[in-house]
C-alpha cells in the first residue's frame, strides 16, 4: 500500500464529514423545534470533529506545510473527494432527514469496519467516533418512521424526499479501485458487505414508517474522484471565504 492510496482514502473519509457538518450548520437557528435543532446542530459538530480527525492524518500523509485548515479551506472543488450524496441541499426538513437516514444508516456500517481497520490511526477514530454514529443512525431512523407513519402530508412529503435524494445514494455503496485496493490491504472496509446490511436497514426502516423503497437503479457518482455537482461550489464559498479573503489573519 503507497501512501498516495491511503492519502486518497483519508481524504475520502475526512472531506465527506466535513461537507456533511458544513451542511448540517446550515440548520442552526432554523429548526422546526428548538430540541431538534439543538440535536441536528450537535450531529453537524459531530461530523466536523472527524473530519478534523481525518484531515489532520490526511495532511501528515502529505507532508511539507499542509495542515488540515489548508485542506479544508484551500482547496477547491474539483481537489475534494466527498460523496456527492453529502453536497445535495437542504431543502426542507423531510429532504434532509432523508439524506441523513441513507449516510447515517450507511455510515454505521462503515464505521463499524473501520474499527477493524489494520490501519491503527484510522482505526482509533472510528473506534472514538462510533458512539456518536450510533446516535446519529438512530436518530435519524426514528425520524423517517415518524414522519412516514404520521400526516398524510408527512407521509407524502417523506416519500418525496426519498425519491428526490435515491440517486445519490449508489456512489457510496459503489467500490471503486482505490476501494478495492484498501479492502485487500486491510485497511479500507467490503462494501459489498457494507451494501448487503444497508439494504436490509433500508427495508426495514422504510417498512415500519410505511414508506416505498425506490426502484430506480440510476445513480449519480463522481464525488470520489473529484467530479461533483455545482451546489459542492456554493458550500466552499460560504465556508472558505473568511480565509480565502484574509490567508494570514489569526483569532
Amino acid at each position: 500500500m503507497n501512501n498516495s492510496d491511503l492519502y486518497e482514502y483519508t481524504l475520502r473519509l475526512g472531506d465527506t464529514a466535513l461537507i456533511l457538518g458544513q451542511r448540517l450548520s446550515e440548520w442552526c437557528g432554523h429548526g422546526p423545534v428548538l430540541e431538534q435543532d439543538i440535536a441536528l446542530t450537535n450531529i453537524a459538530l459531530d461530523q466536523i470533529g472527524q473530519a478534523r480527525q481525518f484531515l489532520q492524518y490526511a495532511a501528515e500523509l502529505k507532508g511539507g506545510d499542509t495542515t488540515e485548515d489548508s485542506l479544508a479551506y484551500h482547496r477547491d472543488a474539483h481537489q475534494f473527494r466527498n460523496l456527492l450524496l453529502v453536497e445535495q441541499d437542504n431543502g426542507h426538513w423531510g429532504d434532509t432527514l432523508a439524506r441523513q437516514f441513507f449516510f447515517d444508516t450507511y455510515n454505521y456500517f462503515l464505521f463499524e469496519r473501520l474499527m477493524k481497520s489494520s490501519d491503527e490511526r484510522i482505526s482509533s477514530i472510528a473506534q472514538k467516533a462510533m458512539k456518536e454514529i450510533t446516535y446519529h443512525a438512530q436518530w435519524s431512523a426514528e425520524w423517517i418512521i415518524r414522519l412516514g407513519d404520521g400526516t398524510e402530508e408527512s407521509h407524502d412529503k417523506i416519500q418525496k424526499s426519498i425519491n428526490d435524494i435515491w440517486m445519490w445514494t449508489g456512489e457510496m455503496l459503489e467500490a471503486d479501485e482505490l476501494d478495492l485496493r484498501m479492502h485487500e490491504a486491510g485497511i479500507g472496509v467490503d462494501l459489498t458487505e457494507v451494501t448487503a446490511l444497508w439494504n436490509d436497514k433500508v427495508d426495514e426502516i422504510l417498512k415500519l414508517a410505511t414508506l416505498e423503497k425506490p426502484e430506480s437503479a440510476q445513480h449519480q457518482r463522481g464525488g470520489k474522484r473529484g467530479v461533483h455537482s455545482e451546489k459542492l461550489g456554493y458550500v466552499l464559498a460560504e465556508m472558505q471565504h473568511i480565509p480565502k479573503s484574509y490567508p494570514n489573519s489569526k483569532w
